[in-house]
């Protein structure tokens, strides 16, 4: 089974040449390296392009696309069936892509195979994401795999980082590349793949995600997922003409708003009453 890693370069040269040692050090070795570079202005081609190894291509932008075009054209230059995807920040852990695979030949009615993360990088992101996803973590263990995630995904994305992840390639090639906002890309993605087909979860450190201020989602503009949320599962109910999805949403939105008015009237029975309650 040959996989196609597919990476999104642009001005990571600081990060790059350990993200791409990563793949080389993997002990499955029937893999492709698609490196798509939209147009770094450092020297991110040439730390790249130091590396000789025929398996590892690369693509130039001829302008600056955005993240969701390159991802894109990675992923319509790959040759594999299945797609591994690689930030240009991160790193594979050596043993990543052959547990992959080995779930990929087990199951067949399976689209998308992720993986827990090891945070590293910055010392207080790192403190605060293990905090802040803990709770993700624990919903996702008590779960059995393979399994159909396509509602779990409607309040926050159970994915960690787009460099967790192994897809089906047919099934991506099917997927809109437009999502509401730039740093959700991978959201976006993993609600339209999780209505196509089941996915498996490793809970196992199979990545290192790392954590920096550079990092392109502490960058982008728009970082709400209020937005995405009913956006994407409107579009899936339009598409797939499923009226349940309609109905998830409605639900959905009333228990969103009882639980807020209920922190609402918590909150001014605490602010009018609380100090005669401590």
């Amino acid at each position: 089974m040959k996989i196609s890693v597919v990476t999104a370069s642009y001005n990571y040269h600081d990060y790059i040449k350990e993200a791409v040692q990563s793949v080389l050090d993997q002990t499955y070795q029937d893999w492709e390296l698609i490196i798509v570079d939209d147009c770094s202005t450092d020297n991110s081609v040439e730390v790249i392009k130091s590396f000789k190894d025929d398996r590892i291509k690369l693509f130039v932008n001829e302008k600056n696309l955005g993240l969701k075009e390159t991802v894109k054209r990675g992923i319509e230059n790959a040759a594999g069936d299945w797609i591994v995807f690689l930030e240009s920040d991160d790193i594979l852990m050596p043993d990543n892509i052959e547990k992959k695979v080995e779930i990929a030949k087990k199951y067949t009615d399976i689209n998308l195979i992720f993986n827990d993360c090891e945070f590293f990088g910055d010392e207080n992101k790192v403190r605060d994401f293990n905090i802040a996803l803990g709770k993700t973590r624990a919903v996702l263990r008590r779960k059995t795999y393979p399994n159909k995630m396509f509602y779990n995904f409607y309040l926050s994305n159970k994915i960690f980082t787009f460099s967790s992840v192994m897809a089906k390639r047919k099934d991506l090639m099917k997927m809109s590349f437009n999502p509401p906002m730039d740093c959700l890309l991978d959201w976006w993605l993993w609600v339209q793949m999780a209505y196509l087909g089941k996915f498996y979860y490793i809970p196992e450190l199979l990545t290192g995600w790392r954590l920096h201020t550079d990092s392109y989602i502490y960058k982008s503009k728009h970082n709400s997922p209020k937005q995405l949320q009913i956006k994407i599962y409107i579009a899936m109910s339009k598409k797939y003409k499923d009226p349940f999805i309609l109905i998830f949403i409605a639900g959905a939105q009333f228990i969103w708003y009882l639980q807020q008015i209920k922190k609402r009237v918590k909150g001014l029975i605490s602010k009018k009453w609380g100090a005669s309650f401590n």
